[in-house]
């Protein structure tokens, strides 16, 4: 029994041993991080600069949320405090020149309209995030509605 075990613990320790050698790591297809292994990651690229000198970024569909035009490193937003609703709330979006929170912000999963903007919609970052100077990871072919219905159109009328 114990000459099983100690062949066992010596198999085992020798499948570690070559698991990790450099030679048998097989190199990672390279995705939107170039270079690492399967078992090694390389460093994350630097976090993209300040947002833009932009006022308001154009939408490409009908709901799609605004970006933030404004840093928003180091705000708190987490169950106890939201930093955007200093500036964003119906009471405080006149005074500092901030759009209000959206109408839709306040409404519950049944359409039923809060006083305060709902759980499901109080975590901001979960679909705005900051308008940066961050180049385009990967190309896309995407058009707004109104672009793809105009060029319907026209290939109609031909």
């Amino acid at each position: 029994m114990k000459k099983l075990i100690a062949i066992l613990l010596t198999a085992s320790f020798a499948m570690v041993a070559t698991a990790e050698s450099p030679s048998l790591s097989p190199s990672a297809p390279d995705g939107l991080r170039e270079g690492g292994t399967l078992g090694k990651v390389g460093d994350a690229p630097p976090i993209a600069g300040d947002p833009r000198d932009v006022k308001r970024e154009v939408r490409n569909y009908p709901e799609q949320p605004p970006v933030i035009p404004h840093s928003i490193r180091g705000y708190q937003v987490d169950k106890r405090f939201n930093r955007c609703l200093e500036c964003h709330s119906r009471e405080s979006a006149p005074s500092a020149g901030a759009p209000m929170v959206s109408v839709t912000h306040f409404m519950d999963r049944n359409f039923q309209v809060r006083a305060e903007v709902t759980p499901g919609r109080y975590f901001c970052t979960q679909c705005h995030v900051p308008q940066t100077d961050a180049e385009a990871l990967v190309e896309s072919d995407f058009k707004p509605i109104d672009q793809v219905i105009r060029q319907g159109a026209r290939e109609d009328s031909q």
